[in-house]
């Protein structure tokens, strides 16, 4: 069990009505004659979904068991992603709304972090930055650096597009941070 008030923090991942929630946002609040409370907000690793629970001084949350294991990312179906563990090589898979925004980053054959719960995979993870290859890069126009504008839109090998430094060409590969999707550098 944890105390709420002590231990709860960002990225925690907790049992809530007999499921797995990853702890999004945890804010301690006091407030004039009223006990401090802990505001959170937490994503439903099974559904996605985002709830806003307050727990008070009392209140006990019990951590989630969830089981960590390397993956390989396969393919995508255009309904689900396809994934397999690298140690039984036994192939499962996550619909779109699961993988959500991290699939702008994911390219096949990639190494993910998935986590289990129960057995069943619940969510995957990517690593804080990867390495992506351009695949068109704009030339920067002249006179954007006399206007504070340092950065052009470039077009990644998975299909998203991100700001990027003017000296970045076609085929650079570039470290990606796949938390805010921002040019990290130039490998």
């Amino acid at each position: 069990m944890i105390s709420t008030l002590n231990d709860i923090k960002k990225g925690l991942n907790v049992i809530h009505n007999s499921e797995p929630y990853l702890v999004a946002d945890a804010k301690f609040v006091r407030m004039q004659a009223q006990k401090p409370v802990m505001q959170t907000k937490l994503k439903n690793l099974l559904t996605g979904k985002v709830i806003e629970i307050t727990y008070h001084p009392s209140d006990k949350v019990k951590e989630a068991n969830l089981q960590r294991k390397k993956v390989d990312y396969l393919y995508n179906d255009g309904q689900k992603y396809f994934f397999m563990s690298t140690d039984d090589f036994e192939q499962f898979d996550l619909p779109n709304d699961i993988v959500g925004d991290q699939s702008k980053f994911m390219k096949e054959g990639d190494k993910v972090d998935a986590l289990f719960f129960n057995g069943n995979a619940v969510s995957i993870s990517l690593p804080a930055k990867v390495e992506l290859k351009v695949t068109s890069a704009p030339e920067g126009v002249k006179g954007n650096t006399a206007q504070g504008k340092v950065t052009k839109p470039v077009e990644l090998e998975t299909g998203v597009t991100i700001q990027a430094p003017l000296f970045i060409k076609d085929d650079d590969v570039i470290r990606v941070n796949t938390e805010d999707g921002t040019y990290s550098e130039r490998v």
